[in-house]
């Protein structure tokens, strides 16, 4: 019988290992990991690599994580907000490595490793800071740069339901990352709010399969804004 349903985050993270390359959902605050991040600063891998749009929000989450100085390189498209002092100080000490990638590239980098594309072509960066000693080419009169896909170890993503195979739905904007980062990866574990039954999620609804998914934690929806959001909402 498949059950890939973990029975506490602790569970859901064993065998985390040093020096693995994590792809973490999110994008502003909705749809972060809170509950899977916390789970790995928990774990103790080192030297990782993280994959996530932005380098972390104030003071928990993914700050967290690049706090406890166990992050060596973080891949994103957005490092400095105006609460990224964490982000900020690490990489300003030369203790962060920074990949900076623009957002669509970031996007399709990951989707390529999930669909099996080892490289592609694209005219987005040619010709700044950001492709320099990459490989270009003039395609249909548009200069274009070879970016190569994203591979993962391990994708912690935040979905809103799932089952025992490890089908996925999300909810509004939490969606985000979530979808590719699952297909890039040798491993996904998803945070659920919801445990479903099999058969009690809509095929036409399901986003994530279970085929990309090995296992699901539930946790506790939390709020994200001190006016009330919760995790996930549109904001």
């Amino acid at each position: 019988m498949i059950d890939k349903i973990a029975t506490s985050v602790a569970q859901a993270l064993a065998g985390v290992e040093d020096g693995a390359t994590v792809m973490i959902g999110g994008f502003g605050t909705a749809g972060i990991p809170h509950a899977l991040i916390e789970g790995l600063i928990e774990q103790g891998a080192r030297d990782l690599t993280v994959v996530n749009n932005n380098a972390g929000n104030g003071d928990t989450g993914l700050a967290a994580l690049l706090r406890t100085g166990r992050v060596r390189k973080i891949i994103c498209s957005f490092p400095r907000q105006v609460d990224s002092q964490v982000f900020d100080a690490l990489y300003r000490s030369g203790q962060l490595e920074l990949e900076l990638v623009p957002q669509g590239n970031l996007s399709e980098r990951i989707r390529a490793a999930g669909a099996g594309i080892p490289a592609f072509f694209t005219p987005t960066g040619y010709g700044t800071e950001l492709t320099r000693g990459k490989e270009t080419r003039e395609i249909n009169g548009r200069n274009c740069v070879l970016e190569s896909a994203l591979y993962g170890d391990l994708a912690l993503i935040q979905a809103e339901r799932g089952d025992r195979w490890g089908n996925l739905t999300y909810r509004k904007a939490a969606r985000n990352f979530g979808p590719v980062m699952a297909t890039a990866c040798k491993t996904t574990v998803a945070s659920v709010h919801h445990i479903a039954e099999l058969g009690e999620l809509d095929p036409e609804q399901i986003v994530t399969p279970g085929i990309f998914v090995q296992r699901v934690v539930r946790v506790e929806r939390r709020a994200t804004q001190a006016g009330g959001f919760k995790q996930g909402e549109m904001i």
